[in-house]
């Protein structure tokens, strides 16, 4: 767990529209600016895990937001990683939809720019799961300059409140870099799809680079699962940091 002495914390409301929405930020400690980033939950809300990793971008000299992506369906909602977590966690994703949430994502940033010293074109997204679908869609937006989307299951067939799948946006993803990340032992996300995912940000000529990890399985990156998998997770760091160091912090 990380130290919060290190930086501020505290939980906000930012607006799309007239709708609060729930938020948690983490500021760097420090004078001058920084890049931001926005993180996307997976289908279980902003709970411990998502607010420790935005800690965690903090203390790599981000200032990070993450959005309640549930606000509408259930607004403070968190939870486990029961059987029954999955399932109520499901539900809400299925109530989503995605001209709604790429607002809300555009509120956070909105937030970023006019509340904290954020750089100028330093701001990237980063999701996991449900949040992971939803960073490949937020990549579509003009102020998201680097994107890392982890095991985003159903962007080639299904997006947010139903209509043409989210991987046929991918044309729309031509101002970021995205970097896709996959567990090879992954049930819901077939390595079919990810060859797909790659022929589309390919033939789209998206910057992009795909990660499959040889024995992970979904949910790799997060230690509090039981798929949890520390040689992929750590691997993956790396690599955001890489994205995200080249993309955010040296291009501004």
């Amino acid at each position: 767990m990380i130290m919060e002495q290190e930086m501020e914390t505290k939980s906000i409301k930012i607006k799309n529209g007239s709708l609060p929405i729930d938020a948690y930020l983490a500021i760097p400690e420090g004078e001058g600016s920084f890049p931001g980033v926005v993180i996307l939950q997976e289908i279980f809300g902003v709970n411990d895990h998502i607010r420790d990793l935005t800690r965690r971008f903090a203390l790599e000299g981000y200032i990070a937001i993450a959005p309640a992506l549930y606000q509408r369906q259930q607004p403070g909602f968190e939870t486990g990683y029961t059987a029954e977590d999955i399932k109520v966690g499901k539900e809400y994703k299925e109530q989503t939809k995605a001209e709604e949430l790429l607002g809300d994502i555009q509120g956070a940033i909105n937030y970023l720019i006019s509340q904290t010293p954020v750089k100028a074109n330093g701001i990237g997204c980063i999701g996991f799961c449900f949040g992971g679908h939803v960073a490949y869609l937020a990549s579509t937006l003009a102020d998201i300059y680097a994107t890392a989307s982890f095991y985003g299951a159903g962007i080639t067939s299904w997006t947010p409140g139903n209509g043409e799948p989210t991987i046929t946006r991918t044309k729309e993803l031509k101002s970021t870099t995205i970097y896709c990340f996959f567990g090879q032992e992954d049930a819901s996300i077939p390595l079919t799809e990810v060859n797909t995912i790659k022929a589309a940000l390919e033939s789209n000529q998206v910057l992009h680079r795909i990660f499959v990890y040889e024995g992970a399985d979904h949910g790799f990156f997060c230690d509090q699962r039981s798929s949890y998998n520390e040689e992929a997770a750590t691997d993956a760091w790396q690599q955001v940091m890489s994205l995200f160091e080249e993309e955010l912090k040296l291009a501004c």
